[in-house]
Parts: structure tokens; C-alpha cells; sequence
């Protein structure tokens, strides 16, 4: 029956650390401090993550009354240490080596406390009045401590204490005659459920591996002592045992002392926080900044630039552009750029490794105290700063444009292992996002994937946007060849090889590709191949007037890709007022209507773009009337309304009331 019972303690044990973990979370949130007050414990019954922490303790508890049931006190309530060991597994941010240092030394000696208790102990008949006196032990202690205001260590030791009279007194009650069974169980449950009240403001007042050290050390050396005191189930405990005992017990308490040291608490930020007319301190986490050319850095650029002039103060942390750490000022914001390395198969981008972002944000954070931090990725340091900001009571929030073909063009790998890194790939997503309190993502098209992947909450639709104005339509000329553009990476997603082969029986049609990247050797020999290399000019990358220029001088606008989240380059063409050819894939068919402002085609229907494309060539006034409805429809992408639905979402997460002067943005819906 000892097997069973360890076995029931250390599942026990896992459900208890995971418990810990989603409680602290949801607790550390909500600033619980002091007494108990029924408008906190409001909050936590409205929460989702509080009620399922709760079901995972309910079930630990469960497996905890049969295995006291099963075996002595001594031998099972030391087994809880491994709740411990996995809270600081699940706690991600935690892994440095001080902490685990405490780890082993809470291991080692709880290990050695229980070998040295479990040679003591027998099982004994436990007497009623024996059990009454423990339970109203309990009690003066849950009267003690329930109005106090104490530091994290001492609220989770009353909390411990609480749990090892609680779990003696359950002990107990399983050796009783019925009705003396039922009295003492109702007495333990009294005292557990005060216990998980002052469990509770622990996780508020410091980090949960502390709260779970301190309560998986100080429970058991409770339940021990009742066990050998009170209830004689320790009858060979020598003093030589007991010493050494004691001795164990000591390096188990220096653990968790260590593990307060390196796990230092940062408390919510206040809860005044200015409204956003007079600034607010935002942490944008960026894993691809300028100078990268992809459409995710652009628009994180052009972000932080549009909140900061108006007055926010704007901070972003990116990997470093050429390795070394460094700190530079841009257009009205801080830019704080994180050690970098080459990305594999692709060197002129870089990336921040988990570990070394660690490393990096959580000082920032520190020394930054923002009020929120909105990452646009789940990688190095998009990942690092929600685990950072989510310890730290910091408000943190995600916007996603991710798409795995944007990374997996670049590989070399078969099919089906790009297949299972997809899967993979947006498993971490989901486990990385769970950390943010708002997820954001460009269009409908692109939260439905976000759904389609098991994220457990609703995604708000808010646009990138772009600056309308700055994509005037030009003059253009109908004498010579219909001009069809394309702006972005000439790589493998965007299936830029499909324009060119459209165009071979378009001898009146010519090609203008605007950008660089992987593929365009491989373009440049197939334009040869296809006998249209004189109708098509790679223009590679250009300075932005150039690319206005190029917008302004082209006649229709075409974009094959078949990863587009929203497609910045497509927004753009459409406020130059260009008609717009398509693949009907991801978020172009929310831009491009067919018959309307463009037309979409089957990706890869190579037969259908040379169709189309000779349709507009055919008729300029066509290509004006769909250059005029591409101005309409991209109207409602105005970059001041995304940045009005982002300041929204913020007043959201901080609690901030609507100002009230203020109106819905049109471009900020839930999916």
C-alpha cells in the first residue's frame, strides 16, 4: 500500500505545481493584498485560468487524501517537494543556475527528511480528542494570520502550517468512526480552504516557486512533527536520527531561502496610470526591425514611430543588426537591440536565442517599467518579454503575423518534415501567446487560422494600417505596354515565378519587381527561359520615394503570394489606386474584390493571371474605375484608426475608461 500512496502523493504533487502556476498567473494580475475582499474574490470567480487552477488542486487534494489514507504521515507529505521542481519548470523564466542550485538543495534535503522519517515511523491508532486539539491549533493560527499584512515568505509559511494541520487532521479522520470522520474532515476542510486563502495573497506578494518552496518545505515538517508529537507515529526516533533530521530540514529551508534571493518579486504596476493623451510606456517586441525588408518589421517600425508622435513613450526591443548589443534613438523613440545571430539558410537576417533574450529583457523591463509590453512575434524576443512581463504583473499583449511558409521557404527540408515544423510551430505559438492578455492579428482571414490552431481565446481584428496619404495616384500614361507591379521579397511564398510565366503570351505587357531576396537568380533565368527578360526589369530594393515613384508610374498591381496575413505592399498599391490581380488565398480576398477593385485567381492558375491581366491591358477605363474602388475599400486601413484601435486595446488592458470624446475605430472587431 506504501507503493500506491507515493505514487498518489507525486501525481499529487504534478497537479498541485501546475495548479501553483496557472493560480499565480491569474492572482498576480489582479493585486490581491490584506485581508480578503469579496470584490478581488469577484475577480477570480470571473476568471477562466483561476477556475481551472482550482479544478487541478481539487484533483491533487483528491490524490492526497487517498495516499494519507494509504501510508504514514511522514513518508507521504514530504513527497510534495516535487511540486516544487516542477513549478520552476513550468515557470520558464526560472531557469538560471541559482535556481537551480535551490532546487537541489530543497531536493537533498527533503529526500533526506523523508528516509530519515520514514525509518522512525509505524502506523498508530490516532485518538478523537488528539485530532480535535490539532484542528483548533489550526484555527488559531488561520486567526492569527488572516488579518495580517506579511511578506511573501510568511504568508505562504502560515499557508504551509495550515496545510500540514489540515492534512494530519484529514490523517486522522480516515482511522475514525463515521460521525467522528465527518466532523474532523469538515474541520481539515476549514483549515485547507484558509490555507489556499493565504496561498493566494502569497502569490500576490512574490514568484510561485517561492510561495511553492516555502509551502512544500514548511508543510511536511508540520505534518511530521503532529505525526511524532501528537500522534506517536514516530515511536524509534532516535536523537541521533532526529538531529540528522533536523539537519536535513535546515538545508531544505536554506533552499528555499537561495530561491527567494534569485527570484526577486516585481510587484503589478500601479494602479493610477495616466491616460493615454498623457503618455503611456510601451515596450514593442520586435523579432524582425529595419533595416529588414518583410512587411512584420515595416509595420513595426512605422508603429512605434505613429505612437510615439502622439506622446507615448515608445520603446522596442529587437534583435541587434549586426550582433553586439546597443541602444539608439530613431524618430521620437528608443530602440534597444538585443545580441544577435545569422539566421541558418537565410544570413542577412538575425535572431535572438531564447536564453540570451532572457537575459536581456528581463533588466529592460526592470529598468523600463512599462506600463504595456505588445510583442509581434512568438520568437526569441517576443517569447522572452511575455514571460518576462507576465512575472512582473506587467500587461502584456501579442500581435501575430507569423505564417510558417514566410520561414519555411528558406529551408532545404523534404515536404513532410516542413509539415510537422508547421505543426510544431504553431503549437508554441499557442503555448507562448498563453501568456498574453490580448492577442491581436490584420484581418478575419488571419484570427480564423488563429482559431484553427486551438488559441483559446478571441483574437481582436486590427489592421496594420498604412499612412493613406503617402501613396498618391500619378499621372499615368497610356502610350507603350500595360506597367504590372509587384513590391516584396522575391522568395519562394510569394511565387513571384508564376507573374512570369503569365506574361509570356502577353507580348504587350511588361513586369516592374520591386525588391530582393533568395529567389531572384533563379527569376532572372527563368525570364530568360520564358523569353520575357526584355519585359522585365528587377529593380531589387529601393529608398521609399523611389518605391512612392514606382507605385505612381505602374498600371495594375499583382500579388501571387499565398501567405499574406494582410499584405502591406497590396495596401499600398491600392491607396496609389492601382487595380489589383490576386491569389485568392489567407487575407488578399479581404482586400481585392473580385470584379470590384481587381480580380482573384486559383494559386497557381497561371492561365487565369494571363486572362486577367489581358482583360485590364485591354481596358484603361477599367483599370481607372478599379483604381478608384481600390482607394474606397483601403480607406478603412488609415494608420491613425489602427493606431486608435491599438491605444484602445491598451485602455482595455490597463483599466483606462474610453475618453469622451472618443469613437469605436472602425478597424478593431473580435474574430
Amino acid at each position: 500500500m506504501t507503493a500506491l500512496a507515493v505514487a498518489c502523493a507525486l501525481l499529487a504533487a504534478v497537479l498541485f505545481a501546475a495548479a501553483a502556476t496557472r493560480q499565480h498567473h491569474e492572482v498576480a494580475g489582479l493585486a490581491v493584498d490584506g485581508p480578503p475582499r469579496l470584490r478581488t474574490l469577484a475577480r477570480l470567480l470571473r476568471s477562466r485560468g483561476w477556475w481551472a487552477g482550482t479544478s487541478l488542486a481539487t484533483g491533487g487534494s483528491l490524490l492526497h487524501v487517498v495516499a494519507l489514507s494509504l501510508a504514514p504521515l511522514p513518508v507521504v507529505q514530504p513527497l510534495g517537494v516535487f511540486s516544487l521542481v516542477l513549478t520552476v519548470v513550468f515557470a520558464r523564466r526560472a531557469r538560471d543556475r541559482r535556481v537551480l542550485a535551490a532546487v537541489v538543495l530543497v531536493l537533498l534535503g527533503v529526500a533526506g527528511f523523508v528516509v530519515l522519517a520514514a525509518s522512525a515511523t509505524t502506523d498508530t491508532v490516532i485518538g478523537w480528542g488528539t485530532a480535535e486539539s490539532v484542528a483548533l491549533a489550526g484555527f488559531a493560527v488561520a486567526a492569527v494570520v488572516w488579518f495580517a499584512r506579511a511578506s511573501c515568505a510568511v504568508l505562504a509559511g502560515a499557508a504551509a502550517v495550515l496545510f500540514g494541520l489540515g492534512s494530519a487532521v484529514v490523517h486522522a479522520a480516515v482511522t475514525q468512526p463515521l460521525a467522528a470522520a465527518v466532523l474532523l474532515g469538515a474541520q481539515a476542510l476549514l483549515l485547507l480552504g484558509a490555507g489556499g486563502v493565504v496561498l493566494h495573497r502569497a502569490y500576490a506578494a512574490g514568484p510561485a516557486a517561492v510561495v511553492v518552496g516555502t509551502t512544500t518545505v514548511l508543510d511536511p515538517l508540520t505534518a511530521v512533527a503532529v505525526a511524532a508529537l501528537a500522534y506517536g507515529e514516530a515511536p524509534h526516533l532516535t536523537a541521533a536520527t532526529a538531529v540528522l533530521a533536523a539537519m536535513a530540514a535546515i538545508v531544505a529551508l536554506a533552499g528555499v531561502r537561495v530561491l527567494a534571493g534569485a527570484l526577486p518579486h516585481h510587484p503589478p504596476p500601479a494602479k493610477e496610470i495616466p491616460v493615454p493623451s498623457s503618455g503611456l510606456r510601451v515596450l514593442i517586441g520586435a523579432d524582425t526591425f529595419p533595416p529588414d525588408i518583410n512587411g512584420a518589421s515595416f509595420f513595426a517600425e512605422r508603429f512605434a514611430r505613429g505612437l510615439a508622435r502622439r506622446g507615448h513613450e515608445v520603446h522596442v526591443a529587437c534583435p541587434s543588426d549586426d550582433g553586439p548589443a546597443r541602444t539608439e534613438q530613431r524618430d521620437g523613440y528608443t530602440v534597444h537591440r538585443i545580441r544577435s545571430r545569422a539566421i541558418p539558410f537565410h544570413g542577412e537576417y538575425r535572431f535572438c536565442t531564447p536564453g540570451g533574450a532572457r537575459q536581456a529583457v528581463g533588466p529592460l523591463l526592470d529598468r523600463l517599467r512599462p506600463d504595456v509590453v505588445h510583442v509581434q512575434a512568438h520568437f526569441g524576443v517576443g517569447r522572452a518579454l511575455l514571460e518576462a512581463a507576465s512575472g512582473r504583473g506587467v500587461p502584456g499583449m501579442a500581435t501575430n503575423h507569423f505564417m510558417p511558409d514566410n520561414l519555411l521557404g528558406y529551408t532545404p527540408f523534404p515536404r513532410r518534415v516542413k509539415e510537422a515544423i508547421t505543426r510544431w510551430a504553431w503549437r508554441d505559438l499557442v503555448r507562448v501567446y498563453r501568456d498574453a492578455r490580448t492577442v491581436t492579428t490584420p484581418t478575419p482571414r488571419a484570427a480564423e487560422v488563429l482559431a484553427g490552431i486551438g488559441l483559446d481565446r478571441p483574437v481582436q481584428v486590427v489592421s496594420c494600417g498604412i499612412d493613406l496619404g503617402h501613396y498618391t495616384a500619378g499621372g499615368r500614361s497610356s502610350d507603350g505596354p500595360m506597367s504590372v507591379l509587384f513590391v516584396g521579397r522575391l522568395d519562394a511564398e510569394k511565387n513571384i515565378d508564376q507573374l512570369l510565366r503569365a506574361l509570356a503570351p502577353l507580348p504587350h505587357v511588361r513586369a516592374d519587381l520591386v525588391g530582393d531576396g533568395t529567389r531572384r537568380r533563379d527569376l532572372e533565368t527563368l525570364a530568360a527561359e520564358l523569353g520575357v527578360a526584355d519585359r522585365v526589369t528587377f529593380h531589387g530594393f529601393v529608398p521609399d520615394a523611389e518605391l512612392v515613384r514606382r507605385y505612381a508610374a505602374a498600371d495594375v498591381f499583382c500579388m501571387p503570394g499565398t501567405a499574406e496575413l494582410q499584405s502591406l505592399a497590396t495596401m499600398e498599391a491600392m491607396a496609389a489606386g492601382l487595380p489589383v490581380v490576386a491569389a485568392d488565398a489567407l487575407a488578399l480576398p479581404h482586400l481585392v474584390h473580385h470584379g470590384e477593385n481587381g480580380y482573384l485567381f486559383e494559386p497557381g492558375a497561371i492561365t487565369t493571371i494571363s486572362r486577367w491581366l489581358a482583360d485590364l491591358a485591354a481596358d484603361p477605363a477599367a483599370r481607372a474605375r478599379m483604381g478608384e474602388a481600390s482607394r474606397a475599400i483601403v480607406a478603412g486601413h488609415d494608420l491613425d484608426g489602427a493606431l486608435d484601435a491599438f491605444e484602445g486595446q491598451y485602455r482595455i488592458l490597463l483599466g483606462i475608461p474610453e475618453p469622451s470624446t472618443a469613437t469605436e475605430p472602425a478597424v478593431a472587431q473580435t474574430a
